[in-house]
């Protein structure tokens, strides 16, 4: 008979004020059995996305930061936060682009474990409007009135207006936004708080499942759970010359806790389209 999973049955607190236990709870309940709670913190003290408070460290320090708090907060040994992060995607520069971070911390035994979903899939956008203008576009490719809307001053301090779902309370906010701006405009932004944005909420989920398939994955040398993909190595040697190229080679998969690593080769040789000696 195999051993059941080491956190089969164990709480996990979930440090979450946007209604994120939908997206995250199912995946890691179904596997590795783990029961999330939610530990109700105020997670704006650790960044807004409308700047009111930065991050206190980048995406995946944030999100641990949050996990050991949420299980501080419970008094729990398991930790999990989710945080994610939205601008040009960093392959596709014109494109905005979604990362999304669900993060396990185990407090007692001293270490992390994470996964991440990079994704075009997002509303995130911005206009700048003057209250004679019309919204009706922008809303409408931003997914309004499901998805909500955040609108403030283009430029200076004033009033920051979040969850917005209704024409009425759209145009009232553009007209106070406007008011309160040096340049008579109101920034009009996607709402890119969970509770206030579908489509980042199926990214979440995506996160979770990948985090969850990883914890059911344990170390070959130490047996914790989270083996998984750590990095990779480039230099796939061109199939005529031989030359390295930028291409990966290798596949490296490590442990969170040990220092145990394996690399698995993903493939032998490069196209010669892709040498800078055969193809400069």
């Amino acid at each position: 008979m195999s051993r059941p999973h080491p956190y089969q049955g164990r709480q996990a607190a979930l440090a979450t004020k946007h209604g994120k236990l939908a997206q995250i709870a199912p995946a890691l309940r179904s596997a590795p059995g783990l029961d999330v709670v939610v530990a109700d913190i105020d997670t704006d003290q650790f960044g807004t996305f409308t700047g009111e408070v930065s991050r206190p460290g980048d995406t995946l320090e944030t999100a641990i930061i949050k996990a050991r708090a949420g299980a501080e907060a419970l008094g729990l040994p398991l930790g999990i936060a989710s945080e994610g992060s939205f601008g040009p995607h960093p392959e596709l520069v014109l494109i905005p682009g979604n990362l999304e971070i669900v993060v396990l911390v185990d407090m007692e035994l001293g270490y992390h474990v994470v996964e991440q979903v990079l994704t075009t899939d997002t509303n995130f956008a911005h206009i700048r409007l003057a209250p004679d203008q019309s919204p009706d576009d922008f809303a409408y490719n931003a997914g309004f009135p499901t998805h909500g809307l955040v609108v403030q001053p283009s430029s200076g301090p004033g009033p920051v207006c979040k969850g917005i779902v209704t024409s009425t309370d759209l145009a009232a906010a553009i007209a106070t936004g406007a008011a309160a701006s040096a340049d008579g405009k109101a920034l009009v932004q996607t709402d890119m708080r969970a509770c206030y944005n579908p489509t980042r909420q199926i990214q979440i989920t995506a996160a979770a499942e990948r985090l969850a398939q990883r914890l059911t994955t344990l170390c070959p040398a130490c047996g914790t759970p989270g083996w998984g993909t750590v990095g990779s190595a480039g230099g796939l040697p061109c199939e005529i010359c031989q030359t390295p190229t930028a291409l990966t080679r290798s596949t490296i998969y490590g442990c969170p806790a040990c220092t145990y690593r394996e690399s698995h080769i993903v493939q032998e040789l490069a196209p010669a389209g892709r040498c800078p000696i055969c193809n400069p």
